[in-house]
């Protein structure tokens, strides 16, 4: 979100288990963990618009798109690298 303050254009990437951070159902607090979820809706504040889930990881852990707490775009696996390769910068969490 800070490098959006800074006019540059950032893209995030939801993949393997990081795509478990994006779902409604959750409850951190159960144990004891933040709520980042709650966060990610401050995005499109920042215009971070750019927000891409890997179709493959939210099938594999039987999560639907409609499970999600924002809007996502979806992309295949395949693509992952060639989006990643069009970056800038690449920070990795």
């Amino acid at each position: 979100m800070a490098m959006s303050n800074f006019a540059q254009d950032v893209s995030v990437f939801f993949i393997e288990d990081g795509v478990l951070q994006l779902l409604l159902s959750q409850d951190p607090a159960a144990i004891d963990a933040k709520a980042y979820h709650k966060t990610f809706k401050a995005l499109e504040f920042y215009d971070i618009e750019n927000i891409y889930v890997c179709r493959q990881s939210l099938e594999q852990r039987g999560i639907k798109s409609t499970q999600l707490c924002i809007e996502v775009t979806l992309i295949e696996h395949d693509d992952l690298s060639s989006l990643l390769a069009s970056q800038q910068h690449v920070m990795s969490f």
